[in-house]
């Protein structure tokens, strides 16, 4: 693959992202939330029980970035904070049945926007590009973890 190819292709990803990263940031908007507050409602609907330090760890957020949206999905009745049993120096997060119902509803937002943007696209050439995506995704966390790098060289 030509350096020009490769150039291309992250140029592209760098565009497509920020592009549907502001479409979904308009569409979520119109449901009253971010982009932000559904990725965090949906992770602790997969994962409930979290403390804040592992939602942010999976998350990949500063604990300071997460505590903030924490603060406004709890002012919002949608995740409730409780002390956790075993270290009452940590909270547990968990959804309230106004955040359950709205990651319902964002359910459905998701799998129009997945349909809307995707309209088109041969199911073979999803196949392709999501493996490559994969590999891409994968390649940067090797980059990006200098433990792995140092062990790499």
């Amino acid at each position: 693959m030509s350096l020009d190819l490769k150039k291309q292709i992250v140029s592209q990803l760098v565009e497509t992202s920020r592009l549907l990263r502001n479409y979904i940031d308009h569409r979520a908007k119109g449901r009253g939330t971010t982009r932000a507050q559904w990725i965090v409602l949906f992770r602790l609907r997969e994962q409930e029980g979290l403390s804040q330090v592992d939602l942010a760890e999976v998350l990949e957020l500063q604990p300071i970035s997460l505590v903030r949206l924490l603060d406004r999905l709890v002012e919002h009745g949608l995740v409730e904070r409780r002390s956790d049993p075993r270290d009452r120096r940590a909270n547990r997060l968990f959804l309230t049945p106004a955040g359950r119902r709205l990651v319902g509803d964002l359910d459905g937002l998701r799998d129009a926007i997945a349909t809307d943007v995707l309209q088109g696209v041969p199911t073979a050439a999803l196949e392709t590009s999501l493996k490559a995506l994969r590999e891409i995704k994968d390649r940067i966390k090797t980059l990006a973890d200098p433990a792995d790098h140092v062990a790499a060289e």
